[in-house]
């Protein structure tokens, strides 16, 4: 991303951190009420070891150049989880340089078209650097139901969450649940992109359709990747119970491959070749 951007969304997520802070949470004694929730800018400066003004202007996306030592320090000053220390350090230009964006165009390989066919029925699919689907097997089209997208971005993951209807009948937990925790990896994920004009548009749109997404992103929460369990309610053959795995393409890194491994004893394999079974019909929910 561009330094005015990176600059920006450093303020920003600096900012949010702080807020949500209080300061009986750092052990910090105050003479009463306070009139804005979170930490002031002088006493996360206090906690970090650093100065206030200089603090202040990385609040106020000013160009300055902290270092690591610095950063972690204001990372401990924060309580930040690890996925979002990795995050500041990149916002603050602590990581290695990504000189150019993948190319719009990013391709999936016959060979990796071949893995997602041979796990059938086990669902699989690859993502790109923006969340794209861009290849998918038959089973993952009938247990996720991937080819019912919702236009203009009818193949994004971000969309299919929070501006396609199928997505709040197919997942379990609460669908307010999945969609925070997906919007938190979807902001770590995509941090090196965010002055990219495509994901500028996909935030407006998504702000514009969604109520839940203007209210959830200006937290700036971020969260790393991890295999996880993943439980999906289809409509025709009911709960689906998975462990969801994300493999990377060494040949092209910001490719994804992510599968979902059913649960031992669950019913949930039995359910996938059941579906396997059935003519390709689309799925209306209610």
């Amino acid at each position: 991303m561009s330094d005015e951007q990176r600059r920006l969304d450093l303020a920003d997520f600096l900012r949010t951190r702080r807020m949500r802070l209080s300061p009986e949470q750092v052990g910090l004694i105050t003479g009463g009420r306070r009139r804005t929730p979170g930490l002031r800018r002088e006493e996360v400066a206090q906690l970090a070891n650093v100065g206030v003004s200089w603090y202040t202007y990385l609040e106020q996306g000013r160009d300055i150049h902290p270092s690591g030592e610095v950063l972690h320090s204001i990372a401990d000053a924060l309580q930040l989880t690890p996925a979002e220390r990795q995050h500041l350090l990149l916002l603050a230009d602590q990581q290695p340089r990504v000189d150019a964006y993948p190319p719009d165009d990013e391709q999936v390989s016959p060979a990796l078209r071949y893995v997602l066919d041979s796990l059938n029925p086990i669902p699989a699919y690859i993502v790109d650097h923006r969340w794209n689907y861009l290849a998918w097997n038959t089973a993952a089209d009938r247990a996720l139901l991937l080819s019912q997208g919702e236009p203009p971005y009818e193949h994004n993951a971000l969309w299919r969450m929070f501006a396609n209807p199928t997505s709040r009948y197919l997942y379990y937990p609460p669908w307010e649940q999945v969609a925070q925790r997906v919007l938190a990896e979807f902001r770590a994920d995509s941090a090196r992109f965010a002055d990219e004009e495509w994901f500028k548009r996909l935030i407006a749109d998504l702000q514009r359709v969604s109520p839940e997404f203007r209210a959830w992103w200006p937290r700036h929460d971020v969260r790393g990747k991890a295999d996880a369990e993943k439980n999906i309610e289809h409509p025709l053959v009911g709960r689906l119970m998975f462990e969801h795995t994300t493999l990377q393409v060494p040949a092209a890194p910001d490719l994804k491959v992510m599968i979902y491994t059913p649960q031992p004893q669950t019913d949930t394999l039995a359910k996938l070749q059941q579906l396997m079974e059935m003519q390709e019909v689309a799925v209306v929910l209610p």
